[in-house]
């Protein structure tokens, strides 16, 4: 498995022969012209993770891409064949196994209305498990083993990252996204302290080429995974 980030919580992961970008946001134009997708996963409808002005035309430049959505994301953007996803739905992207989970939002203030917001679990039985959690920090599947991890935002706190990551058990690595409020110093306090608190390590993708993550298999052994930086 290859995962480029480009920008904030969008993420390209290259898997199976599979090619799947998630949260094509307008905190960032790295995804802008991406093409050759079999997926594009929007998790909800704010546009730092749905490009209200750019995002139709990466549904149109990939036109055999399968897209799925929480069910009010037209509210925001309508894409061209996106078919709405709840949690529990289950859905193939080429050669990948998408799992959905979640529901809401989290909560940014009691005055302002939650949206859907939807995870998705990346499966394939000879690649790493990877899990996107879009905006919320309540659903906690099982086996995975790369958390794309939500490092900054108005609706969430320290503490409350720690804990989140603290509910996986044998994660092989943490990536943080939603990174676009932090400054440099604030990625560095970020990083030690989650770091310190629960033991894994983050792996920052910020500018970095794509990152490759391998798991053996037929047994999966996790003491000879290995990991190459692209």
């Amino acid at each position: 498995m290859q995962i480029t980030h480009l920008g904030h919580s969008c993420l390209l992961i290259e898997a199976a022969d599979t090619r799947v970008l998630l949260d094509p946001g307008a905190f960032s134009d790295a995804w802008h012209g991406t093409e050759g997708l079999d997926g594009i996963l929007i998790t909800h409808r704010h546009p730092d993770h749905l490009d209200p002005e750019h995002a139709a035309a990466l549904v149109e430049a990939n036109p055999d891409a399968a897209v799925r959505a929480p069910t009010d994301t037209d509210e925001a953007v309508r894409l061209s064949g996106v078919q709405h996803v709840v949690p529990g739905a289950k859905f193939a992207v080429g050669r990948l196994q998408v799992q959905v989970v979640g529901g809401d939002h989290a909560v940014i203030h009691d005055d302002i209305p939650r949206v859907r917001n939807v995870g998705y679990v990346i499966t394939h039985p000879e690649e790493p498990t990877l899990f996107h959690p879009g905006d919320a920090l309540e659903s906690t599947p099982p086996s995975i083993d790369v958390l794309a991890l939500p490092i900054m935002a108005p609706w969430s706190a320290m503490k409350e990252q720690v804990e989140f990551v603290r509910g996986f058990d044998g994660l092989k690595t943490v990536i943080p996204i939603h990174d676009e409020l932090l400054a440099d110093r604030g990625r560095e306090l970020f990083t030690r302290q989650i770091t310190n608190l629960t033991g894994y390590e983050l792996t920052w993708l910020r500018e970095s080429g794509p990152y490759e993550i391998t798991v053996s298999e037929p047994e999966r052994d996790i003491s000879t995974q290995e990991f190459v930086s692209g």
